[in-house]
Parts: C-alpha cells; sequence; structure tokens
C-alpha cells in the first residue's frame, strides 16, 4: 500500500497541489518519466509531494532559482568567521531530495569546493530502499548513473556523507516508522562503505501559511529529535540545519523560501548560502 501511495505521488508531480487518484499503470509510469527529465534540468523543479495527501509542487522558474550562473561567493563581513574553508567539502557527497537539488544547482559556484550531489526529487528514506529496478523508483543519478543511495556512495568514493531526508517521508509513514526507514539505510550505506563518517542534516521547516494535516512544523520538530537521538547513540554527526533557517517561531524564513506559492519548503540562493555558511561553521 505504501509503494503505491508513493507511485501516485510520482504520477502527480507534474500537477500543481492537486489530489492523488489511484490510475492506471500506464498513465502513472509516463508521468513518472516526465518528472524524471524535468528533475534534471531545473533543481527546484523537482519539487517534493506529500506522500500523505497526494499533493505535488509545480515548480516555479523565479522561486526555483535555479541558475548555473551563480558567481563566487565571496566571505562578507556578515558571515561566521570560524568557517572552515570550501575544500574542506571536497570529500563529501550529499545525498537529499529536491531542497538538496537545489543546493546542488546552487554549489555550482564552488560554494561547497568539488562535493558530490546524490538527490533526486521525492527521494525518501522509504524509497531509498527500493531495488534498482523497482518500478517507478526515483532513485538518484552520479556520473549520468542510476543508482540505489548505498551503491552511490560507494561509488563516489567519497568519505562525508552529509544525509538531509524526511519531507517526503514523515506524512505519508509517520515519524517512528521514518526513522526505522533511516535506519535501514545508513546501515546499508555501511556496509558497503565502512569507512565513512555519517552526517544527518535535520529536515528544515515550511513557511507559516503552507502547512499540511500530516507535514507541518510540529511534525517535522518531532522527527528532528528523534533524529539527533539516533545520532547520539550511534555516533553521527547530527546538524541542525533547521536552526539556520527559521525564524523565532520555527517557520521557514521567508526570504528563504524559493517557492512560496506552492509548498513553502524549497530555498532561494539567499537560504542555500545561509545553508552553507551553517554547514562550514558546523561541520568541525
Amino acid at each position: 500500500m505504501k509503494k503505491l501511495l508513493t507511485v501516485l505521488l510520482a504520477a502527480t508531480m507534474s500537477l500543481s497541489l492537486c489530489a492523488c487518484g489511484e490510475g492506471d499503470a500506464e498513465e502513472s509510469s509516463a508521468a513518472q518519466e516526465s518528472v524524471s527529465a524535468a528533475a534534471s534540468e531545473d533543481a527546484a523543479g523537482n519539487a517534493e509531494g506529500n506522500e500523505s495527501t497526494g499533493e505535488a509542487v509545480q515548480p516555479s522558474a523565479e522561486g526555483g532559482e535555479a541558475s548555473t550562473d551563480a558567481q563566487p561567493v565571496e566571505q562578507s563581513e556578515d558571515e561566521p568567521a570560524d568557517m572552515v574553508d570550501k575544500s574542506w567539502f571536497d570529500d563529501a557527497i550529499f545525498v537529499g531530495d529536491s531542497v538538496t537539488l537545489k543546493l546542488s544547482y546552487y554549489a555550482e559556484n564552488g560554494a561547497l569546493g568539488d562535493a558530490a550531489f546524490l538527490c533526486a526529487g521525492s527521494l525518501s528514506y522509504y524509497n531509498a530502499l527500493w531495488d534498482i529496478d523497482e518500478e517507478n523508483n526515483v532513485h538518484p543519478t552520479l556520473n549520468g548513473t542510476k543508482y540505489t543511495v548505498d551503491e552511490g556512495v560507494a561509488a563516489s568514493g567519497k568519505k562525508n556523507v552529509f544525509i538531509m531526508l524526511g519531507m517526503n517521508d514523515i506524512g505519508l509513514n509517520g515519524v517512528d516508522d521514518s526513522i526505522e526507514n533511516m535506519k535501514e539505510l545508513i546501515e546499508r550505506i555501511l556496509n558497503k562503505s565502512p569507512e565513512v563518517e555519517i552526517y544527518i542534516q535535520s529536515v528544515t521547516p515550511m513557511l507559516e501559511n503552507m502547512q499540511g494535516d500530516m507535514l507541518n512544523n510540529t511534525t517535522i520538530p518531532q522527527f528532528n529529535e528523534k533524529l539527533q537521538e539516533v545520532c547520539e547513540e550511534r555516533g553521527f554527526v547530527y546538524l541542525d540545519v533547521a536552526s539556520a533557517v527559521s525564524d523565532e517561531a520555527g517557520n521557514l524564513v521567508p526570504e528563504y523560501c524559493g517557492d512560496p506559492e506552492a509548498m513553502g519548503i524549497h530555498f532561494t540562493d539567499a537560504g542555500c548560502k545561509r545553508w552553507v555558511q551553517y554547514l562550514r561553521s558546523h561541520v568541525e
């Protein structure tokens, strides 16, 4: 049943905030192919769906700001003084969904050194566990080849693995089941790459006016709290990125939101810059 809900989500990714019905398999497959093509063209266009409701976001040209012409980011006076050099991330790989896809486009300016990215729209801890040949899978690509996350990390040869997933999990599977899927994915990564360091990034918040019944700024912190507990138990590094992009009430800062009329979860360049600043100030 969970796989059916995820497939239905993927089939509606090209629609704007539409309710997901139970369509036939051919239509679902065709829609997924369309989404996969869009994902490689536009970071913000890989919008995440709320898998519990079947909602999906239509990419916004101005909201995504996924320009590949970004200029190198120089450290300004308002940036933290204790940031590691960008080259620290040369041995890093970022695993994530469409939120991280936006970061990957922003990082083309060298903001994260030579970091690799293994991310795809609608990727979750749940569907990351699917087989590589699973119908309608959303496994990410690395250097033009599709991999499961654990295989992609191994293929990259990177030693620092940064994971931000969960936005597509919470509404469908709930907090506890999503945490169990998170543990399973990390076990698979470590089985293939036992020498890597795991960095778990918190799920970031939504705009205040875009919260749903299942995915909202109450369930997201609950999920993040569980993530932190697992990190403390297993010796993983927990990075509270949410704290860097939240306002005093725990909502996503509007300036950092690239899709305010869609789902209110994706980032602008300003949001990505703040994200990078946080990472460079907290990895050591």
